[in-house]
């Protein structure tokens, strides 16, 4: 898993018709018909489908030859290459699949910003090299005001210092379970975890086998 330690990016505001989306479930993110591959890439360009797109998608249809929605954020130049997300509250409510965060990082996003998450989802986002970041509504107002003004408003997310620093210089300050905040900055998954007690897994394996030669 890659290490997270700071971006300076894009944030692009999660927007539906002009209005901040709240209640964003995991249908929404990356749509049933699409989850045929246990791989974690080729999701991204289903990301938001529904929104993204005048049509409904149909499984492996190739996204090149679809009309896109020239209002959703994601499709406007100002936001190309966005790393950051601006959601309101309950994002990645509803299902537990696994296959949003890997659609959020296959289109290039490594930190969603709201007030509340689903649980499921913002314990995947961690696990996938993801930072969930929780504010209070004031500071996401703020942010969402920011991030309007696109690619000329970039901000700076840093892990260590758990802070936000927005295009004017302001800081939101932001609180990380150590836990999971040790593993980001380590790049560290569970398969990761488990690989650091590589050696205490081998000498047990090899007491036990001397200890149980018929196991």
């Amino acid at each position: 898993m890659t290490p997270f330690t700071e971006i300076t990016g894009t944030a692009a505001p999660l927007l539906e018709k002009g209005k901040p989306m709240s209640n964003v479930d995991t249908d929404m993110i990356i749509p049933k018909q699409f989850l045929k591959s246990i791989k974690r890439t080729g999701f991204g360009k289903n990301l938001f489908d529904e929104l993204r797109y005048l049509d409904v998608g149909q499984p492996d249809q190739d996204c090149s030859g679809r009309p896109l929605n020239e209002d959703f954020p994601l499709n406007q130049a100002r936001y190309q290459g966005a790393e950051i997300l601006l959601t309101r509250k309950n994002f990645g409510c509803g299902s537990s699949r696994e296959h949003a965060p890997w659609a959020l990082l296959d289109h290039g996003i490594r930190v969603i910003i709201s007030t509340e998450f689903g649980d499921i989802f913002y314990n995947n986002a961690f696990k996938n090299g993801m930072l969930p970041i929780k504010v209070s509504k004031e500071d996401l107002a703020k942010l969402m005001d920011d991030a309007e003004r696109g690619a000329n408003a970039r901000m700076t997310i840093d892990l260590e210092k758990q802070e936000i620093t927005g295009p004017d210089g302001g800081v939101v300050k932001f609180e990380v379970d150590a836990f999971k905040k040790h593993c980001l900055l380590n790049g560290l998954d569970e398969v990761g975890l488990t690989m650091e007690k590589n050696d205490h897994i081998a000498n047990f394996e090899k007491r036990l086998a001397g200890e149980r030669p018929w196991i």
